[in-house]
């Protein structure tokens, strides 16, 4: 392992290369799939729509019955959704709800806006085209189709679509197992009294939120005090039956990281140190069959690198495809004239006017900006921004689900 600084784009690269996607399958409960990741396609077994339905609420005709606006037609049926009529009479016209399935004989649906009843006849106020507000069978999709492929996180949409097809379960992929714990002697949980030179555990909360957000099954391993031992014991406990350990602090060159020569003695490092800022101390190999990450110990820090690279890590061993967020172009509304050498995330919020503004405190200390934050503008090495340049922003939206 060389102690040379990674690029970020070499440091993703060795981390999905090295990302082992779990295999087993369990079949899980259409309702309760949400974050799921698929197993195998799925193929649709019917037609949707399964027949010509309308497309709106109006009246199902015959184009040929309306050779022009005005014409007048019997009423002679009434078809809600949910219902089959019966075939259309030569010269009539079926009142027809969203959703129904037309009559057989019809070919054009003319919506309620566009007509007049009178009694018990209706007044079509336009000549329709062969079509119109139908829905034909199989247009969204056809028997046999692929509907979602394998390694698609299953969303809200997703499930919906599922649901569609009359699908209760769905095949996925068994949850990520992550075993979770945070170095520091001068760590606190919330709510206990805050001795002199304590600070309270942000890294505890905001990382298991982050990993159950993103569909694991997390083990909490506590805090772990600055002692080689204590480090060493707690990796050990840790690789049994998990697929990833992830530390927070301890992973610098100070007296009291241990976490390095910790996991150098209970299995394999990769890499440590990457050229990013925020981050820079971040830790990647083996600990018996899990895999090991140690992110820095600074909050910010911690979570600009679980977004940029522990995130995509986690993504591909869950069996997802396309695990890199997009970055929009939008316009910088701010200056950077003192780029640093390192890759920049800095914190930033997209305006109403296409633009991106960057929070004020762009240290690694600053909680507050990643709250007020809507997303983070990717600064390469070196590069100086000047307001009206055109920036790479990453949403929020793509990082935190």
């Amino acid at each position: 392992m060389t102690a040379t600084m990674l690029a970020f784009d070499d440091a993703l690269t060795i981390l999905l290369d090295k990302a082992r996607p779990v295999h087993e399958v369990e079949l899980a409960d259409t309702m309760t799939a949400h974050g799921r990741v698929l197993a195998s396609d799925l193929v649709s077994t019917l037609a949707m729509p399964a027949h010509d339905t309308s497309s709106m609420d109006g009246y199902a005709l015959r184009v040929a019955d309306v050779p022009a606006s005005g014409t007048l037609l019997p009423v002679s049926q009434r078809i809600p959704a949910g219902s089959v009529g019966h075939a259309l009479q030569p010269g009539t016209a079926a009142r027809i709800f969203t959703g129904a399935p037309l009559p057989a004989g019809a070919d054009a649906v003319v919506m309620q806006e566009l007509c007049e009843v009178e009694g018990e006849r209706v007044r079509i106020n336009h000549a329709p085209r062969a079509g119109e507000a139908v829905r034909a069978a199989g247009s969204e999709m056809a028997v046999g189709a692929r509907v979602l492929p394998a390694g698609t996180r299953l969303g809200p949409q997703e499930l919906g679509l599922a649901a569609s097809i009359g699908l209760a379960q769905v095949p996925v992929l068994r949850r990520v197992r992550v075993a979770l714990f945070s170095t520091g002697s001068e760590l606190v949980m919330p709510g206990e009294p805050l001795p002199p030179g304590a600070i309270y555990n942000s890294n505890r909360f905001q990382l298991r939120a982050l990993l159950e957000q993103l569909g694991c099954n997390v083990t909490d391993f506590g805090i772990v005090p600055d002692r080689l031992d204590a480090t060493r014991e707690a990796l050990r406990a840790a690789s049994q039956g998990h697929d990833l350990i992830l530390t927070s602090g301890g992973v610098s060159v100070g007296e009291e990281d241990h976490v390095k020569p910790a996991v150098e003695a209970e299995g394999a490092l990769a890499m440590w140190k990457v050229a990013i800022k925020p981050g820079k101390p971040l830790a990647f190999g083996r600990v018996g069959a899990a895999a090991f990450v140690g992110l820095p110990g600074n909050p910010v820090s911690g979570f600009v690198t679980f977004l940029m690279l522990v995130r995509p890590y986690i993504l591909a061993t869950q069996g997802v495809t396309g695990v890199r967020p997009r970055r929009l172009l939008l316009r910088a509304d701010f200056d950077w004239p003192r780029p640093d050498q390192r890759r920049e995330f800095l914190r930033a919020r997209s305006n109403e006017t296409g633009g991106v503004e960057l929070h004020a405190h762009q240290g690694p200390a600053a909680l507050s900006s990643i709250v007020w934050a809507d997303g983070l503008v990717d600064v390469p090495a070196g590069t100086p921004v000047a307001r009206g340049d055109m920036i790479r922003f990453i949403s929020y939206g793509e990082l935190l689900h």
